[in-house]
């Protein structure tokens, strides 16, 4: 195995405070992602204020490093029209080298207000294969940070596919949902991870069950809970996969565990650039010493090499770091420079670093009567730097013997030569915006009104459309004339195109929850044949799935699911600029925030199970082993709350895709959601299209829920007594 562009590779640290920050610089990071005091995806980290951060931005530059700042939490249209401007502007102009952004509007917001800085994708995009990967570079990316649970075969298919950079984890804690996808810390308790105000429901003990009834597990079984990974065995297949940079976790973490973590990986990237990949070989006290820093239930090395598997569970909430103190260093550049006194003649000091040379000089030097200042005395007041970013590599002082100069003008101009000197280190990294090309718009912080829009009148009730799993679902479903659509999986499709019901309801080919890997023979192919006979288009819930219908010729055939997360008009611009045929309203925003969203050509959720997870792990294979039939296991909480997790062992739901498949588990609230109460609030927003979800329901409860929402919202009836929780329609997510 041969080392690709081992040039190029970038060390990455996370910094959850300037202490963590100097920790990383110090051991040896290229790179530092950062958050600053608004919209971080790790809300509860101390994180940096505007002043640290540019101090920040400017010491990783003195020091030829990088610095990238996290904006990757979802925003909501008053946060972007009235802050993200002037929140990035003394950032952009001091020369931040990119922002990691999760949220297509502020994508779209950036791109085009802050031209030059880099956009990372970030890893809460769920960015999971190649043709996702090529819509970002069209759209103006320049990195992706992939999906955690992505294996070095797919990474090395993405690399192929995109010349963009591939950032991936190497180390740290693992997510058991899809970053991005995962709803559970906010439909629980209201702290959203897409906010990074993550509660981490899944480190909690659960009971499980096969059947729903009689349930097993010890009070301290946390079946959710995932080892932490450690990858410094495999780096060289990691970089031979495409990745350029090695991102470590924790931004939550003390400042000795970003030195030690980051110290040791500095080593062995060193090493491999020095020895290649064939001498690649690990020290077992460096293992050793990476677990003991910090551990969760052992460690392991991700899913780069296989899918999931129970070896990757901790099983345990508990958390481990041994009795170690790593050594935190603060980062030196070495400067050499040249000290020129002469008597009758400004004293003048030239230093470089670099490719930066300045000379500064001051005073006047004066011919010593008695008592000449000796070379030593000078150059010991000269070499001292304190807590600056320099040291001296070499100092040469030409002097003649019987000279005096006062101490306070050494002292001045040491400063002023380390002052300038920073100062043509950074500059080629600032920028000046330019106003002529970006000029503020309304779309930015103007004091502005957001306008209240008009409702519906009662008489205006929007279409109907449901989302079905199961052939039974659908077959309640085509009872009703008041539905107007139907969002189907394949094998549900095949039967009612089978059937001829195009001129009967609109229906929409429900692609999977997650994409990964190859299309099934022939998928494609039956799809482009239901569209010459009438079915209208696909329901998208992921990035790779609209690139691969997009390359198809089919993105005006789309409708997003709420997966697809537009929070704000500048979201819902973005994908409508894309030519969608529409959107799904977010499932977090609250109704005052719904009023205050672009919610034309966007479908709104008025009732289901709402998925809280998806995962690439499985609790039934984990637990009970794996059978690949498609069953549905039950997770009970210490509220005795029930959660079905069911297995998507098959996601394509076409029977020649064989094994193995990238299946993955759907784990649903205890409780459906619906507005059954709330028909005169929910016409009020004014949405396209309302939207029933089915999926665990079986055909008699799936009428049932039908025949109440069709009578509320047709024909005027009332609620019944059935349990549902209101979501984030009161309340929102935090």
């Amino acid at each position: 195995m041969t080392l690709k562009n081992h040039q190029k590779i970038e060390l990455l640290a996370p910094a959850g405070s300037y202490e963590s920050f100097e920790a990383a610089i110090g051991a040896g990071a290229d790179a530092v992602y950062v958050g600053g005091a608004a919209f971080g995806a790790r809300a509860y980290a101390k994180n940096f204020g505007q002043e640290e951060l540019l101090r920040a931005i400017h010491t990783a530059h003195v020091h030829h490093k990088k610095l990238y700042l996290t904006v990757n939490t979802l925003l909501k249209n008053r946060e972007l029209k009235e802050q993200l401007y002037d929140y990035l502007l003394p950032y952009y102009e001091a020369g931040l080298d990119a922002v990691i952004v999760q949220d297509f509007g502020v994508f779209r917001f950036i791109r085009e207000h802050f031209p030059g800085l880099h956009l990372h994708a970030s890893t809460q995009m769920t960015v999971t294969g190649p043709r996702g990967m090529k819509f970002l570079e069209e759209q103006g990316a320049s990195r992706v940070v992939t999906a955690r649970e992505l294996s070095l075969l797919e990474l090395k298919e993405m690399h192929r596919t995109s010349p963009i950079e591939i950032e991936a984890f190497v180390h740290g804690a693992l997510c058991y949902s899809y970053s991005g996808q995962c709803l559970m810390s906010s439909l629980l308790g209201g702290r959203s991870g897409n906010r990074g105000r993550c509660a981490q429901p899944c480190r909690l003990s659960y009971h499980t069950s096969m059947d729903g009834r009689r349930f097993k597990g010890k009070n301290e079984m946390c079946p959710l809970s995932l080892k932490d990974i450690c990858t410094i065995d495999i780096l060289p297949e990691i970089l031979d996969a495409g990745v350029m940079s090695l991102k470590i976790e924790g931004r939550m973490k003390q400042p000795g565990y970003t030195a030690g973590v980051t110290a040791v990986y500095r080593k062995y990237l060193d090493l491999l650039q020095q020895n290649g990949a064939e001498q690649y070989q690990v020290e077992e006290q460096d293992r050793r010493f990476l677990l003991d820093i910090f551990s969760r239930g052992g460690s392991c090395s991700g899913y780069f090499k296989q899918h999931n598997g129970p070896s990757m569970m901790a099983f345990t909430n508990e958390k481990k770091t041994g009795e170690i103190s790593p050594d935190i260093r603060k980062r030196k550049e070495k400067i050499n420079g040249n000290f020129i006194l002469f008597p009758g003649s400004p004293a003048i000091l030239e230093v470089s670093c670099r490719d930066a040379t300045i000379t500064v000089s001051a005073g006047e030097v004066q011919y010593a009567r008695s008592q000449p200042m000796e070379k030593l005395r000078i150059r010991q007041q000269m070499e001292k730097l304190g807590n600056t970013e320099f040291e001296w590599e070499n100092l040469d002082i030409q002097m003649d013997d019987q000279i005096f100069i006062p101490v306070k003008v050494l002292n001045e101009l040491r400063r002023e030569a380390l002052l300038k000197l920073e100062d043509a280190l950074t500059m080629p990294y600032r920028r000046t915006l330019d106003t002529d090309e970006c000029e503020k718009t309304d779309q930015m912080p103007s004091g502005g009104k957001i306008i209240r829009k008009k409702g519906l009148s009662g008489r205006e009730i929007p279409p109907l459309y449901v989302s079905c799993e199961t052939v039974s679902q659908a077959e309640a479903v085509m009872e009703y004339e008041e539905i107007q659509g139907l969002y189907l999986p394949f094998d549900v499709m095949k039967t009612f195109m089978d059937r001829g019901v195009t001129q009967e309801k609109e229906l929409y080919l429900s692609l999977p929850h997650m994409t990964r890997g190859a299309v099934p023979e022939g998928y494609l192919e039956q799809a482009a044949i239901w569209l010459e006979q009438g079915m209208k288009g696909f329901l998208i819930r992921n990035l790779e799935s609209y690139a691969l219908i997009k390359e198809n010729g089919w993105k005006e055939r789309c409708v997003l699911d709420h997966s697809m997360y537009t929070w704000n008009d500048e979201a819902v611009t973005f994908w409508r600029e894309e030519g969608i045929l529409k959107n799904t309203a977010p499932l977090e925003l609250n109704e005052k925030e719904l009023l205050h969203r672009d919610n034309k050509g966007t479908e709104m959720v008025i009732y289901g199970y709402l998925p809280v997870m998806i995962s690439a792990q499985c609790v039934r294979k984990n637990l009970y082993g794996c059978d690949a039939a498609e069953g549905c296991i039950f997770l009970k909480d210490r509220y005795e709350k029930v959660f079905p997790a069911v297995c998507c062992c098959h996601p394509w739901k076409i029977k020649n895709t064989g094994n193995p498949e990238y299946c993955y588990n759907m784990i649903y609230n205890s409780v459906p959601f619906g507005l059954p109460g709330e028909k005169t609030r929910v016409l009020a927003l004014g949405m396209q299209s309302l939207r029933l979800m089915f999926t665990i329901e079986d055909a008699k409860e799936t009428k049932e829920v039908l025949e109440e929402f069709v009578n509320i919202y047709h024909h005027g009836g009332t609620p019944g007594q059935r349990e549902f929780t209101k979501g984030h329609f009161k309340r929102g997510a935090e």
